[in-house]
């Protein structure tokens, strides 16, 4: 980690801790207290509107993509009359132990940390986004994780069974939005990077995803586009519905991770948005990407993506579900489809159990050495974890948990990477409150 990228990272972290003070109260070390806080700030952000519209600020989630109205804030915030701050995020301490010929074992850091906030005028509201992750300390290789497959490490050969991490710079987004009546808005938002108008929100992001430290194996079929070299993105708000449209660049990010990459607009997307009731939220979207992969410059991807998310509270306690189709049809090449199931309860801000269930079409597990290159096959992974979160330290919540899952895999895979293949993830939290 280079000189500047060490002091962009921590000018943030210095900067919220003077904005919301890094005091410890005794009493904040009592789950009781911890619950009281969660539900106050369940409530504030319920309250107050939202960066692009007229509706609960707790409907945001990352990029423009929306979330259920009642889905809890983890983190920080602050508001002074017309000006809201917050700030959100978590470090993971991870033993990683995947199963089988393929597998492998690696000791990392992963996560993320987010500042974010706006200020509303007479002319509208400005915002501000920023999103920063520690991930490029795992070194260009990422971690190993069975059946994933995207990206690069080297500009030379792809990343097969490992996830790759993401950028350090992974939002740099400013915002601004007028509301015209009680119910309509309009809305532009630019980053370098940022997130198009594609899929649901990010998995980092997702309550059903965020205590998993595992990527999905479909994370290129719903939201790779998180982290995107150029976007801007117009929309249009009415009531419980969202429309919105991208342009941006369809190229995924390459494998120096502490850098910003040249910006391009040549792929586009467009979304649909629609929270019927508190607890529920739905999106459809479709997006061209020009060129996405780096070693296929000559393939493009139309991708569809489709996900109904709902959230139940309970008191203090919040439950959370996902399920989710997605597309990628190749030009040229295979239409691959992907299915996601994930859910998340969380108990009494102490206790957290997910899961997730996901089943996709693959064409990228073999290098072209191997007699399987290009060849498609459906493959699966079923996975559950466990997060125990202890006392609260000032605004900190220290937690340690794992994972286990289980990989999924026709019979033509099982000489490769074994008949079941059981993985395991062991890791420490440290989140904001």
């Amino acid at each position: 980690m280079n000189a500047n990228a060490a002091f962009l990272f921590i000018v943030p972290v210095i900067t919220c801790f003077c904005l919301f003070g890094a005091d410890v109260r005794p009493e904040e070390h009592l789950y009781g207290s911890q619950e009281l806080r969660a539900l106050m700030d369940r409530d504030m952000m319920q309250c107050m509107s939202g960066m692009y519209g007229a509706y609960p600020a707790s409907r945001e989630s990352s990029g423009t993509s929306w979330q259920p109205d009642s889905t809890p804030f983890q983190g920080i915030m602050r508001m002074d009359h017309d000006r809201m701050c917050m700030i959100h995020g978590f470090v993971n301490g991870v033993y990683d132990r995947q199963d089988g010929p393929r597998g492998g074992e690696k000791t990392f850091i992963e996560g993320m940390f987010s500042f974010m906030g706006h200020f509303m005028t007479r002319y509208g509201t400005f915002g501000f986004r920023s999103m920063f992750s520690p991930d490029p300390l795992m070194g260009s290789e990422g971690y190993p994780l069975l059946l994933q497959t995207g990206e690069t490490a080297d500009g030379k050969t792809p990343l097969i069974d490992r996830q790759h991490p993401h950028d350090f710079f992974s939002e740099l987004a400013i915002t601004y939005s007028h509301t015209f009546a009680e119910n309509d808005s309009l809305f532009v938002y630019v980053g370098l990077p940022g997130e198009p108008a594609v899929g649901p929100p990010v998995y980092t992001h997702r309550f059903t995803a965020m205590f998993n430290p595992e990527a999905p194996i479909t994370h290129h079929w719903f939201d790779s586009t998180h982290i995107t070299f150029g976007v801007a993105t117009l929309g249009y708000t009415w009531m419980d519905v969202k429309f919105e449209g991208s342009v941006f660049n369809g190229r995924e990010p390459d494998q120096n991770r502490w850098d910003i990459d040249p910006p391009a607009f040549n792929s586009y997307s467009g979304r649909l948005s629609y929270n019927p009731l508190q607890n529920w939220a739905f999106q459809a979207s479709y997006a061209w990407l020009n060129s996405p992969e780096q070693l296929e410059p000559g393939t493009n991807i139309g991708r569809y993506t489709a996900t109904a998310m709902y959230n139940r509270e309970f008191g203090s306690s919040n439950w959370q579900t996902m399920a989710g189709w997605g597309r990628n049809d190749k030009k040229p090449g295979p239409g691959l489809n992907a299915f996601i199931l994930e859910s998340a309860v969380q108990i009494r801000a102490v206790q957290t159990v997910f899961a997730r269930f996901e089943n996709v079409e693959k064409d990228e597990l073999f290098t072209p050495q191997s007699s399987l290159f290009g060849k498609t096959f459906t493959v699966g992974e079923v996975s559950i974890g466990y997060l125990y979160n202890l006392a609260a330290l000032g605004r900190t919540q220290w937690g340690i948990g794992g994972t286990v899952s289980v990989s999924l895999l026709p019979g033509e895979l099982k000489p490769v990477y074994g008949d079941l293949p059981v993985s395991y993830l062991l890791f420490a939290r440290l989140a904001l409150l």
